[in-house]
């Protein structure tokens, strides 16, 4: 029963004014998505051109029609996952930054949650503020089988875990289309955009609705390392399937010729092979990280940004430390790098850069509260002052919002991130 038919005629009528073939370039497209979410990695390849051309001609032809555009590219009334993976070492630092500029930001999007299990996982309650949660999947880690294929076009080098921390890696990201995909099956719909990024990511500004590129997937710009920045990723479904099957897609990737890849270099194969069209973008956020650095970089090495610098960070490594490089001095180390490896944009003049040469220094939580503000601040303050029984109500109150739940209980995540021992 429709409560309120002038709107509905006013729907139609403003429908009716569109013109014809933007009609047939929204509906194609929108058909064909729903047929290849059931495609397996065998099929892709075969159907991978017919879907670029739709898409391109679509991208055409808004380009074109500004005011159409603003209709088909409406995300307030789009489906859109957001999937977090990765450990939670420092999530007391990027989860409310994730929480504020990505999932308050479009709070119709469901979350998706694959994670380790380990002695941080107890930090991931954060999310108890979640506007949705749609699926929490907290596992235990167990080896990745490795096959001759992932043996040739993986390298081991580069990675701290050899190419069972790649295959680890991949097995988390892929983990995101499996979770969505299931998701959709039991609601009977399909997401029409999906956000893929890390836990560890720190969020300096809001997730712009400018990155939503229907027929393309964005990446960050930068820290490439011979291929395409991977730690973050935003795409319609379909091309989202694609880049995320990083495990699935290894035979393509194999039979295409690739050998003795990294992550960057095997996830840019990856879309070449099957036919996605990328863009780079810079992206307001930074990996977070403990791992220690030379200063300065040689051309192959990592800058590790402060994260008070005001440049979109792409990506970047970064911790909250008192600059050390400023100015003309980050001209010199940046303008140094090899721009097809860890470079990241500096051209503004705003990129700081820390010493990483060591542990993190003393007094680094005063530089984070000063960086985050006031409300990241609290958040990051109530993590270490977190008592058991806070932290088994913040899980069990996500536990309600989820649809779906695969974790150890609330109380194991807390009694080993916690050191508290069972009576």
């Amino acid at each position: 029963m429709i409560k309120k038919p002038q709107k509905v005629n006013m729907f139609i009528k403003k429908w009716s004014e569109l013109d014809w073939r933007l009609l047939f370039l929204v509906v194609v497209p929108l058909s064909f998505l729903f047929f290849v979410s059931s495609l397996t990695s065998t099929h892709l390849n075969s159907v991978v051109s017919l879907r670029s051309f739709i898409f391109s001609n679509l991208s055409d032809f808004i380009s074109l029609h500004p005011h159409s555009a603003n209709a088909v590219r409406s995300l307030d009334r789009s489906r859109i996952a957001v999937c977090l993976v990765g450990g939670a070492r420092r999530f007391e630092l990027t989860g409310p930054s994730i929480v504020e500029k990505v999932l308050n930001r479009y709070p119709n999007a469901d979350l998706f949650l694959h994670c380790p299990m380990d002695k941080d996982a107890f930090k991931l309650s954060l999310l108890r503020t979640a506007p949705r949660l749609a699926s929490v999947r907290i596992f235990e880690q167990k080896l990745v089988p490795e096959t001759g294929e992932q043996v040739r076009v993986l390298t081991a080098a580069n990675s701290p875990n050899g190419i069972q921390g790649l295959l680890q890696y991949f097995n988390l990201v892929e983990g995101c289309i499996t979770m969505i995909e299931s998701h959709q099956k039991q609601r009977g719909f399909t997401y029409d955009w999906i956000v893929r990024t890390r836990v560890d990511g720190y969020w300096s500004a809001p997730l712009h609705p400018r990155n939503f590129v229907a027929g393309r997937y964005t990446v960050p710009s930068g820290s490439v390392y011979g291929g395409l920045n991977d730690r973050l990723g935003i795409g319609d479904f379909f091309t989202s399937k694609i880049a995320l099957s990083r495990l699935a897609l290894i035979p393509e990737i194999d039979k295409a010729g690739y050998r003795q890849l990294n992550s960057e270099s095997a996830f840019k194969a990856q879309l070449t092979t099957l036919n996605i069209s990328y863009a780079e973008n810079r992206l307001p956020f930074c990996v977070v990280t403990d791992r220690t650095y030379e200063f300065p970089p040689a051309r192959l090495g990592v800058p590790v940004a402060a994260m008070s610098s005001l440049d979109p960070l792409s990506g970047a490594k970064c911790r909250p430390c008192s600059p050390v490089c400023k100015d003309g001095c980050v001209a010199d180390v940046m303008s140094s790098l090899d721009k097809g490896w860890s470079w990241t944009d500096w051209g503004n003049g705003t990129l700081e850069l820390c010493n990483a040469q060591g542990e993190w220094e003393k007094g680094w939580e005063k530089i984070f509260d000063r960086v985050a503000g006031q409300k990241l601040a609290q958040e990051r303050k109530r993590v270490k002052s977190l008592k058991l029984e806070e932290c088994i109500g913040d899980f069990r109150e996500m536990k309600k919002k989820a649809f779906k739940w695969e974790a150890p209980t609330p109380e194991e995540i807390c009694r080993l991130g916690l050191g508290v021992s069972q009576n």
